[in-house]
C-alpha cells in the first residue's frame, strides 16, 4: 500500500517486508554477459580465434534486421568493416545437413547447412567444393557453439568463412527463402575494450554508496542528526523514543545467514518457475518500491529545506491528513513509475529503470544498517560465497549458471529482470547493455556506510578514517570485475568475487593497521 509520511521532518520508508524481498532476496545477480563453454580441442590446425559475426540481410533488395554469429576455429577471416564486404546470395544446402555434395548449386553464394549427422569440417569441406563463397550453420538452438575441428583433422585446406548462428535465425531465414530472395553480407567488427557504458554505470554504482553513505548529512532534517551523536553502546542498550531510530534496521549475525538461505531459494524459484507473470509480479514489486524510494529522496531534501511546505495537509480516504506536497510528489512519482512500466521495453527505458533502483536502493541504505563489524564480516563473507557459488560451481549442479540463466530472464517471455542498474553500449556494434545487480551495491553499501557512521561517532579525519578508502577500494573492485570480464572473454562474473575484499579486505588492514597505533576498530561495538 502506498502511504504518505505525516508533516513532520523524516524520510518516507518502505515496509520491512516489501522492502528485503525487493532489495535483498532479489538482489544479487551476474554483472554482464552469458557463459559459453569450448566443446572441443583447439588443434595447431584450427586455432583461429573465435569472433562474433555480423549478417547483414536482405529481402528482396530490402534490408531486414542484421543476425549475430560466430566463426569457427577453421576457415577464412571476414572483414572487420562492412564496406569491405559483398552482397552475395543465400542458398540451402541439398541435403540440408550439408554432409554431402549438394544438388544445389552453391557457386558464389553463402551455403546455409543444418548442424548434425557430421563434423564441421566435413560440412565446410563439402560447401567449399561445391563453390560456395561462405558456409553459415544453423545451430539446434540459441546458443552459438564453438565449432573446433575433431582429433582426426591434423591439415585443413579450408578457405572459405563458416559462421555459426542460432536457431530462430535459421527458422526466419528458411521462412524469407521459401517464396523471396535473400542476400547475406558477413562481416567481423571488432568489439571496443571499454564501452563508455562502463564508466557511467561505474559511476552510478559509486554515486549510488557515496549519496547513501552521506544522505543523513544533506537529505534529512537537522532535527534527526542527534542520533548519530549516540552511537555507543550504552545509548542502544538504554534505548530512546526517536521514532526514526525504530524505523531502522538493525542487521544480526543470524538474519545475515538467514538471508543467504533464502536467497539462494528465491533464486532457486526463479530458475525454476521463471515465466512472464513472474517477472511481471517482479516488475510490479519493483514499482513499488521505487516509488517509495523516489518519494524519500525528493521529500527529505523538501523537509530539510522548507519546514513551511508540510504545513498544509490533505485528507484522504484510508490515508488521513497528508502533507499536499507530499500527495503532489508521491503522485508525480506513480506516474513516473507506471510509465516506466508501459514503456519498459523502449529504448530509453533503461533511464527510468536506473533513477527508480537508485532510488530504492538510497532508501534502502537508510533503513537497512550493519551496527558492527562483527555482522558485516559475517554478511559479506555469506554473499561472497552465494555469488561464487550461483556463478561458478552451479554449472556442476545444473549444467549451466544459475545465477547468469535467471539475469539473463530465460524462459521470461522477453521480459527482464529489473532488479539491476544496466547502461547500453554506445559503441559496441552489437549493442546490448551492461548491467550491476542491485546486490553488488547494496552489500558494499552496507559497510561503506557503517564506516561512515563509525568515523563519525570516532570524529576521524577523512583521509585517516575507513569511509573514503572502502570508497575507494569499492570503486578499485568494480574495475577489477570489469577487468575480470574483458580477460574472461565477456563471460558472467560474480561481482563480489571482487567487491568484498576490496572493502571488507581494506577495513580489516586499516583496522589491523589502526591497531598497531593503539586504537583498534572495535568488532563488536555498535555504530
Amino acid at each position: 500500500m502506498l502511504s504518505f509520511p505525516p508533516p513532520i521532518s523524516r524520510p518516507l520508508l518502505l515496509p520491512l517486508p516489501l522492502l528485503l524481498l525487493l532489495t535483498l532476496s532479489f538482489a544479487v545477480f551476474a554483472t554482464a554477459g552469458g557463459a559459453s563453454q569450448d566443446n572441443g580441442p583447439e588443434l595447431p590446425a584450427c586455432n583461429n580465434p573465435f569472433k562474433l559475426v555480423k549478417v547483414k540481410v536482405w529481402i528482396d533488395g530490402v534490408e531486414g534486421e542484421d543476425l549475430s554469429g560466430l566463426t569457427a576455429s577453421f576457415g577464412g577471416s571476414l572483414p572487420e568493416e562492412a564496406n569491405e564486404a559483398s552482397k552475395l546470395p543465400s542458398v540451402f544446402t541439398n541435403p540440408l545437413n550439408g554432409c554431402s555434395n549438394s544438388s544445389s548449386k552453391l557457386s558464389g553464394s553463402v551455403a546455409l547447412a543444418m548442424r548434425g549427422d557430421c563434423d564441421f569440417v566435413t560440412k565446410a569441406k563439402v560447401a567449399q567444393s561445391g563453390g560456395a563463397a561462405a558456409l553459415l550453420v544453423i545451430n539446434d538452438n540459441e546458443e552459438l557453439f564453438k565449432m573446433v575441428c575433431s582429433e582426426n583433422d591434423t591439415s585443413l585446406n579450408i578457405s572459405i568463412p563458416v559462421v555459426m548462428i542460432p536457431k530462430s535465425a535459421g527458422d526466419a531465414i528458411n521462412k524469407s527463402m521459401e517464396e523471396k530472395h535473400v542476400e547475406f553480407l558477413l562481416y567481423a567488427p571488432t568489439r571496443p575494450i571499454v564501452d563508455l557504458s562502463v564508466i557511467v554505470l561505474w559511476a552510478m554504482a559509486v554515486g549510488t554508496i557515496f549519496t547513501a553513505s552521506l544522505w543523513q548529512e544533506f537529505g534529512t532534517s537537522e532535527n534527526s542528526d542527534g542520533r548519530y551523536n549516540e552511537l555507543s553502546k550504552e545509548s542502544h542498550s538504554a534505548g530512546t523514543g526517536n521514532d526514526d531510530e525504530k524505523e531502522i534496521l538493525d542487521i544480526s549475525v543470524k538474519g545475515a545467514v538467514v538471508f543467504v538461505i533464502t536467497a539462494s531459494t528465491f533464486l532457486l524459484l526463479l530458475y525454476f518457475f521463471m515465466s512472464a507473470w513472474f517477472v511481471w509480479l517482479l516488475i510490479v514489486l519493483f514499482c513499488i518500491g521505487g516509488v517509495q524510494g523516489m518519494h524519500n529522496c525528493i521529500m527529505t531534501p523538501i523537509t530539510r529545506k522548507c519546514k513551511n511546505c508540510l504545513q498544509k495537509t490533505l485528507n484522504l480516504p484510508l490515508f488521513g491528513d497528508v502533507s499536499a506536497v507530499s500527495f503532489v510528489v508521491a503522485l508525480c512519482c506513480l506516474i513516473f513509475a507506471v510509465v516506466w512500466a508501459v514503456e519498459r521495453r523502449a529504448s530509453y527505458s533503461w533511464v527510468g529503470q536506473d533513477i527508480l533502483g537508485i532510488c530504492l536502493m538510497i532508501t534502502a541504505l537508510q533503513l537497512a544498517r550493519l551496527p558492527n563489524i562483527k555482522v558485516a564480516t559475517v554478511l559479506l563473507c555469506c554473499a561472497f560465497v552465494y555469488d561464487i557459488f550461483w556463478v561458478f560451481i552451479s554449472p556442476l549442479i545444473f549444467h549451466e549458471s544459475v545465477m547468469i540463466a535467471v539475469a539473463r530472464g530465460d524462459n521470461s517471455g522477453g521480459e527482464s529482470i529489473p532488479m539491476l542498474l544496466r547502461v547500453p553500449r554506445a559503441f559496441d556494434p552489437w549493442g546490448g547493455y551492461d548491467m550491476i545487480g542491485f546486490g553488488d551495491i547494496l552489500f558494499p553499501g552496507l559497510l561503506v556506510a557503517f564506516a561512515f557512521r563509525y568515523d563519525k561517532a570516532n570524529k576521524n579525519p577523512l583521509a585517516n578514517g575507513y569511509f573514503l578508502w572502502l570508497i575507494i577500494g569499492y570503486g578499485f573492485g568494480l574495475l577489477f570485475t570489469y577487468l575480470g570480464l574483458y580477460l574472461m572473454n565477456g563471460n558472467g562474473q560474480p561481482a563480489l568475487l571482487y567487491l568484498v575484499p576490496c572493502t571488507l579486505g581494506v577495513m580489516v588492514v586499516l583496522g589491523l593497521l589502526e591497531a598497531e597505533d593503539g586504537l583498534p576498530l572495535k568488532f563488536t561495538e555498535k555504530f
